[in-house]
């Protein structure tokens, strides 16, 4: 089974939402990046980038976003355009939180196409997955520490 190393953000939500389209079954295993989980040992021997999403397949391990869209894509022999959808509805969903709640006024035929995607049953399930397990919210100075590594005063 597929395990896949998720946390609430524009690019694992394309994996979820490809996970969920797919009908593969995987297992989601939480990594809270604010507190610092994605430096863990276990998972920098999976992905030395320390960044998610991260899938475990059996013994293949693949990181970043578009690599494991591909992967998947080409195990089940999804058509690539669909990764293209996949793609898009990770970042689409954040530009509110970017550009301010009325910029849907300005880009309307981008938010008909994001109204279309998020009605479509796997698209509710992977936005739900958020809601499955509990992440650190708060942006204080220990996630800063975190996130922000490169940042971060030695």
């Amino acid at each position: 089974m597929i395990k896949f190393y998720y946390h609430p953000a524009p690019n694992p939500a394309k994996v979820a939402l490809f996970l969920e389209e797919s009908g593969l079954p995987y297992e989601v295993v939480p990594v809270d990046t604010r507190k610092g989980e994605q430096f863990a040992p276990d998972f920098v021997a999976i992905n030395p980038n320390s960044k998610t999403p991260v899938i475990t397949d059996g013994d293949v391990g693949v990181f970043d976003s578009t690599a494991i869209l591909l992967y998947l894509a080409e195990k089940t022999g999804g058509a690539v355009y669909t990764i293209v959808d996949m793609s898009a509805w990770g970042w689409v969903r954040a530009v509110p939180f970017i550009l301010g709640d009325d910029v849907w006024s300005t880009l309307p035929h981008l938010k008909r196409w994001l109204d279309l995607v998020n009605a479509r049953p796997a698209a509710v399930r992977a936005g739900a997955l958020k809601e499955r397990y509990t992440f650190k919210t708060e942006m204080d100075t220990e996630a800063r520490r975190h996130l922000f590594r490169h940042a971060a005063a030695p």
